[in-house]
């Protein structure tokens, strides 16, 4: 009986492995997919059962690939063996998309950046910010994850997003975060994050193009709203208003006038 039922569980696992060369993905119900990577490491065992509580857990296939190896494991008929397909198949994901991207012309519009994004930020249950590096050229440096947790201006810091930036010899850079809410209206401390950034990666010469936060299917971006153009502007203003009351002041002290701290 043990020998047959290993043979049955053998012949599924082949079926599946056949229904994926010849449909693809396109003819799976997501726990299936979720089966099939668990194969990866189970041996001689099913694990449709398994796949359907890790669907049933998480709620989302894209939740199941970004669960942690320790939430994973809470789930029945997974362990620190078999999680390793599911592991696996987000790992090369993300390998897949910054090797896609790199070398490559910024993103056109913000639709194609969310588009681009979405799959590594949706249904992360922290907030998770990111920055796309570019050259003079627009063309993608690099994309790294910069911080994880609660983002806010104090969170965030400006100095190593610069530091991050001028490593990478950036010209340019986009920066992207999500809302685990899935709300992607901006809060009033992603307001002040962006403003701190922008002005800071002015300071040494780099252009923040775009802030886009990401949602539940849904974005926002800075850039579409004027909110960058209006921050650069107003740095072009405070920089000009000081270069005019240095200019002043020197002009002052050259012909043997008082500045107004004296």
């Amino acid at each position: 009986m043990a020998t047959e039922t290993r043979h049955r569980g053998a012949g599924h696992r082949k079926r599946l492995r056949e229904k994926f060369l010849t449909t693809g993905l396109g003819g799976f119900h997501d726990y299936e997919v979720i089966e099939l990577l668990l194969t990866l490491a189970t041996p001689q065992k099913d694990c449709k059962d398994a796949a359907k509580a890790a669907l049933k857990r998480f709620k989302s296939l894209p939740a199941v690939l970004e669960a942690s190896a320790a939430d994973l494991e809470r789930v029945p008929g997974i362990g620190p063996v078999n999680r390793f397909g599911i592991q696996l198949a987000r790992a090369v994901a993300d390998r897949y998309l910054k090797a896609r991207l790199t070398g490559k012309i910024a993103l056109n519009n913000s639709r194609e950046l969310f588009d681009y994004l979405y799959g590594s930020l949706r249904d992360k249950g922290r907030e998770s910010f990111q920055a796309i590096f570019l050259d003079a050229k627009n063309r993608v440096l690099a994309a790294k994850t910069l911080f994880t947790g609660t983002l806010t201006a104090s969170a965030v810091y400006p100095r190593e997003v610069v530091r991050a930036a001028l490593d990478h010899h950036a010209a340019a850079v986009i920066f992207a975060h999500n809302h685990p809410s899935g709300d992607p209206e901006p809060s009033a401390d992603d307001v002040a994050l962006t403003r701190q950034l922008v002005y800071a990666c002015r300071v040494v010469g780099i252009t923040v193009h775009e802030h886009i936060v990401i949602g539940d299917n849904r974005y926002h971006s800075f850039a579409d709203h004027g909110r960058i153009a209006q921050m650069h502007q107003e740095y072009d203003r405070r920089f000009a208003d000081r270069c005019s009351e240095t200019a002043a002041e020197s002009w002052g002290a050259g012909h043997g006038l008082p500045s107004e701290t004296g």
